[in-house]
């Protein structure tokens, strides 16, 4: 029979090698937890160049402070010199979370995946538009064949060139029947109309009413000649490898920003009037278009 203080004894030590051990896991979680937080790598949110690097910096840099605090996860702001180096770091999947136009969202669908649409000026979508000077006597888009043709962005602006050339098309008016220029911007295109530089100008039908526009020239001397179909707006994406739960708490805290102060300062910065949920079928209609200008080859399987 053992004696009972060396049984005692036992007991006592077999406790404390407990309490040690559970202490000592403790204090290797507490230790872990940080390690890990730490070794997330930083979410990249990548903004195409629509405005100048430094205004897009300054527009964009309170959403990613606002996504970084409510996600308690570091969010990282990457801007692009011009549209070619945007494209690269697109195809590169450099980006987690991406806002581009269109076009650009319909030829990365295979890499990205649509969450949300921009609203500007308190709308959703906006129609391609061509717009005539009044006194240019051309009522209908057959006059335009011969004529020159300024459009307000590259060849990957999806409502200053892409939509103004689908009405054209559906005109009967291939490339070759007009001649064409191209604009810094959609604004300077309405302006190089208005000074007779261009015999027609391709934009949003939004465009003839911006701030810009007509503090610079006599918007009543303008007309608009043809309109499409509305088309939502610039999308908001995820990268199709991203985590679902991640995915998802992105889209609620993009789609949410108008409900708080906070939020509403956000929006105000990014000249946003609020974000929409939006899904890869609602931007069907901006695919037929390009399927039309482009050819379907141009178009990546989603």
């Amino acid at each position: 029979m053992m004696p009972m203080g060396l049984e005692f004894s036992r007991s006592l030590n077999r406790k404390n090698w407990l309490l040690w051990a559970a202490l000592f896991g403790l204090i290797a979680m507490a230790a872990v937890a940080p390690a890990a937080h730490a070794a997330e790598e930083p979410i990249v949110l990548g903004i195409f160049p629509r405005y100048k690097a430094t205004e897009t910096t300054t527009m964009y840099t309170p959403l990613s402070n606002y996504l970084s605090e409510r996600l308690g996860r570091k969010v990282v702001l990457v801007t692009s010199k011009d549209f070619d180096s945007f494209w690269k770091e697109l195809m590169e999947r450099r980006y987690d979370i991406v806002h581009f136009n269109q076009n650009h969202y319909a030829r990365s669908a295979h890499l990205y995946r649509v969450i949300a649409h921009s609203q500007e000026f308190g709308r959703s979508a906006v129609a391609g538009a061509l717009f005539v000077r009044k006194d240019s006597g051309i009522t209908n888009l057959s006059q335009l064949r011969g004529r020159t043709i300024i459009f307000g962005g590259g060849k990957d602006a999806m409502m200053s060139y892409v939509a103004p050339r689908f009405l054209l098309m559906q005109a009967g008016l291939d490339e070759d029947d007009f001649k064409s220029e191209f604009a810094v911007n959609p604004p300077n295109a309405l302006l190089a109309l208005y000074s007779k530089q261009a015999d027609a100008a391709g934009g949003g039908d939004i465009l003839i009413d911006l701030p810009v526009v007509k503090n610079a020239i006599n918007t009543q001397e303008l007309v608009t000649l043809a309109v499409t179909e509305p088309l939502l707006f610039l999308p908001w994406a995820v990268k199709r490898t991203m985590p679902t739960k991640l995915a998802e708490s992105i889209q609620a805290i993009l789609v949410s920003l108008d409900t708080a102060d906070a939020g509403k300062n956000v929006l105000k910065s990014a000249r946003t009037t609020g974000l929409e949920k939006a899904a890869d079928k609602d931007y069907d209609p901006h695919r037929k278009m390009m399927h039309a200008v482009f050819g379907p080859d141009d178009i990546q399987d989603r």
